[in-house]
């Protein structure tokens, strides 16, 4: 009895591996054929075809809804004229009373993503510009009031908070995993029609000198991001944030493809910062620099075409207390090599300020070392 009872369990083991491998491969032969079914009255009957139920093949319904829950509308306003100085005098309000002239007031929309279940809010920075009133409104129809926790000019990111309980919360996804190539879904509300999802795939990764922030390292995507859109999530095929959706390159003001999501891990460091410190603090040294090209490198023999020219030094900054020079070609912060500017600004800026950084420099085509104390960037205006 025993044997026959592994003989059969041998043979429906070896028939759903053969069921996996022909669902994987040859899909088609398993899907269910349409049925014909009539439409009308029984006199005068039409015949139609009726698809079988359930999900088509490549959908990326679930990805959708792991993470559309999390994906908020933020609504903002703010005064456009401020009350006129003789209203607040008593004299003046003696005469013509306490009726003043109700101020014009300015509404904005845009998106955010919920990435804890204490009510922390991602979203950007000029979503919530100057905004004397929040309103969060969440998939499941709850509407909130949220205040503003820190923001990031430099980066275009901000973190809001509203007070609210049970509230869904989107995974965060590893950029560095991603490829050109790979699926990505972009949630928002454009134009404010409402909570809406459109498909691309990432078109580029790392896209930097767009002048868009001080600090760059775009996901690019041809997914529809449209006004409204800004602080929305970009997630894989899996559900999981990769981005918070921020600009476009568009001549209209509609997408043409080019968009760019600011990636996750750059988000979460904005974010741990601010909840910190309640802004971000970043490392600064006090130099001006300039990416050298191949021009460059042979007009002045340098030999190589990576790292970033010393442009200037700011008088007493901790790079001219180091030693460093105008002229000097930054080559390496702390054991990593600077590929160009916008790597040089990145690498700086990760280090904590009051430490000692060991900074390669090349003077004069010999290599040397300084080791330079770092300062606090000072907080940018946008």
């Amino acid at each position: 009895m025993r044997r026959y009872w592994l003989l059969f369990a041998q043979t429906v083991t070896i028939a759903l591996g053969i069921y996996v491998v022909a669902a994987a491969l040859r899909p088609a032969w398993f899907e269910r054929a349409p049925t014909q079914v009539g439409i009308g009255t029984p006199q005068h009957s039409v015949p139609v075809l009726q698809a079988p139920g359930g999900p088509a093949p490549g959908s990326y319904r679930e990805a959708a809804s792991r993470a559309m829950p999390a994906v908020v509308n933020i609504l903002t306003s703010k005064a456009l004229r401020e009350a006129h100085p003789l209203l607040k005098d008593p004299f003046f309000r003696r005469f013509f009373g306490d009726k003043q002239p109700p101020q014009e007031q300015m509404a904005s929309l845009g998106s955010g993503v919920i990435v804890s279940g204490d009510g922390y809010i991602l979203t950007n920075y000029h979503v919530v510009e100057g905004a004397d009133e929040i309103e969060v409104g969440l998939a499941d129809g709850r509407k909130a009031a949220a205040s503003i926790v820190g923001t990031d000019p430099e980066t275009d990111l901000a973190v809001i908070r509203i007070r609210e309980n049970k509230l869904p919360v989107i995974a965060l996804g590893d950029p560095a995993q991603a490829r050109v190539g790979d699926v990505v879904l972009a949630i928002g509300n454009p134009f404010g029609v409402g909570q809406t999802v459109t498909l691309g795939i990432i078109s580029a990764l790392g896209r930097n000198n767009l002048h868009i922030n001080h600090f760059e390292n775009f996901i690019q995507t041809d997914a529809a991001i449209n006004f409204g859109n800004s602080g929305g999530a970009l997630v894989d095929s899996r559900g999981n944030l990769l981005g918070i959706n921020s600009a476009i390159y568009s001549q209209t003001g509609g997408s043409v493809g080019i968009g760019f999501a600011i990636p996750v891990t750059t988000a979460k460091t904005v974010l741990d910062s601010i909840i910190k410190h309640g802004q971000v603090v970043r490392g600064w040294i006090g130099i001006e620099s300039q990416d050298i090209t191949p021009e460059l490198a042979a007009s002045f023999g340098l030999g190589r075409e990576k790292g970033a020219i010393i442009a200037g030094v700011v008088r007493g900054s901790p790079a001219d207390r180091a030693g460093m020079r105008p002229g000097d070609i930054l080559l390496s912060v702390q054991g990593k090599q600077v590929a160009d500017t916008n790597d040089m600004m990145n690498l700086i800026a990760d280090l904590p300020p009051g430490d000692k950084a060991r900074m390669t420099v090349m003077r004069k085509n010999r290599e040397t070392t300084l080791d330079v104390t770092v300062g606090r960037r000072p907080r940018q205006t946008p």
